[in-house]
């Protein structure tokens, strides 16, 4: 730590008033602060201070060595998620978090594999149909069905029926729409209550089969909650409904997202099909990181890499930004697997975050690169892809979402 700590180089309110004229979405403001000042730069928005952080020590600093000093507010996702783990503080996230821990980590793990390959499997035998009869189908579609499918088994141990699948359509509309809601939160609410009913319903239904003992093989992480529930108070059916909801949340929105954008990436760059699997979905994830941006507060004083941070500031890591820095990554806007072949990519901590980084890293970082490389496995053998029509660009909201659909045929 600095003897002599230097305010964060701020990013000229003129050049802050242009981008709000030019209407840009926000990443460009902080692209433009990474590049005009550094891997750690302030700017205003608002009475906050805000601190764009993307150097991988001080990313380091703020997610890996203080996570006491940085720490979550509110999430934006709250109306859907409640108080689950991804928007839960202090000592009920520690709480929650040690109890999910297990299931996705290590020997947790195993009991999840024969989900994950039934899941592919279903997925593969659809592609399997569309090649025979040169259907059109779309792709970013039917991988949001694999990854909903795959959690909803490792949830309640059951497969994905129809019925649910288009209830929990609601979920995406929510997530969707977001960005565009009222800041005030009973009235962002209201603008969404419909489809927050149908998750809610949903939810509930699903909790009350586990508690049935309905026909489930094995039970899933629904189980697990419902236990907890019975040893502890803090599980009341509406916590539970929270992690429920947080999981499916979380669990299958990042994935469909993450293959949808590995299936464009290589049809720009067919080259690449060849690769490893697990190194494909890692670039994929360099580009596109499943938290593209990882808000905290700084609840103290605290210096980053030789700058003053106040208490109060609002601190912006973003590891999309850090994923791109030419000094990091050579040519960065290639999509290039092999850097993830042995002892080739960024060694530094911090370098590389597409799931977080410390205590509040991804649970799901395990069940998503196995899901996703499972799944690739029995797809890539099939054929390629022809796109119809791709999309323009990138929606930047939860997490980096191609902004069209995705129409293609496998030949």
């Amino acid at each position: 730590m600095s003897t002599d700590p230097r305010p964060v180089p701020e990013l000229g309110p003129e050049v802050v008033e242009r981008w709000r004229a030019e209407e840009a979405e926000l990443v460009e403001l902080l692209a433009r602060a990474q590049r005009g000042i550094g891997g750690v730069a302030a700017f205003r928005l608002g009475p906050t201070p805000t601190v764009l952080v993307t150097d991988p020590g001080a990313v380091q600093h703020v997610l890996g060595r203080h996570p006491d000093r940085y720490v979550k507010r509110s999430h934006r996702a709250r109306m859907l998620v409640g108080d689950g783990v991804l928007s839960a503080t202090g000592d009920a996230w520690k709480r929650q978090r040690r109890l999910l821990q297990s299931q996705f980590t290590g020997t947790g793990m195993r009991r999840y594999e024969q989900r994950i390959a039934a899941a592919a499997r279903r997925t593969a035998a659809r592609w399997e149909g569309h090649l025979r009869t040169g259907e059109t189908f779309d792709v970013g579609e039917e991988m949001r069905r694999f990854a909903l499918d795959t959690v909803w088994r490792a949830l309640t141990g059951l497969p994905l029926d129809d019925r649910t699948d288009h209830e929990l359509r609601a979920v995406e509309r929510v997530v969707a729409a977001m960005p565009t809601l009222p800041t005030n939160a009973a009235d962002a609410r209201d603008a969404v209550a419909g489809d927050l009913a149908r998750v809610d319903a949903v939810a509930h239904a699903a909790i009350a089969a586990a508690r049935s003992g309905g026909p489930v093989e094995e039970p899933g992480v629904l189980r697990v909650l419902l236990d907890a529930g019975g040893q502890s108070p803090d599980y009341t059916d509406r916590l539970i409904r929270d992690e429920l909801v947080t999981l499916l949340v979380a669990g299958h929105e990042t994935t469909a997202t993450t293959l949808t954008w590995l299936f464009l990436l290589l049809d720009r760059h067919p080259e690449a099909r060849g690769a490893d699997p697990q190194a494909l979905v890692s670039e994929t994830l360099r580009l596109y990181p499943s938290a593209w941006l990882l808000p905290r507060h700084a609840v103290e004083d605290d210096v980053i890499d030789g700058h003053r941070i106040a208490a109060g500031t609002d601190v912006l890591v973003c590891p999309y930004l850090t994923h791109r820095d030419p000094a990091l990554w050579p040519d960065p806007e290639r999509f290039d697997p092999t850097r993830f072949a042995a002892g080739t990519r960024p060694t530094q901590l911090g370098s590389y975050v597409p799931f977080g980084l410390g205590a509040r890293a991804c649970l799901g970082t395990q069940f998503a690169l196995r899901e996703t490389t499972a799944l690739l496995e029995l797809l890539l053998p099939l054929g390629e892809l022809e796109f119809r029509s791709k999309p323009t660009g990138a929606a930047y909201s939860i997490t980096v979402r191609p902004d069209g659909p995705t129409p293609a045929v496998l030949r």
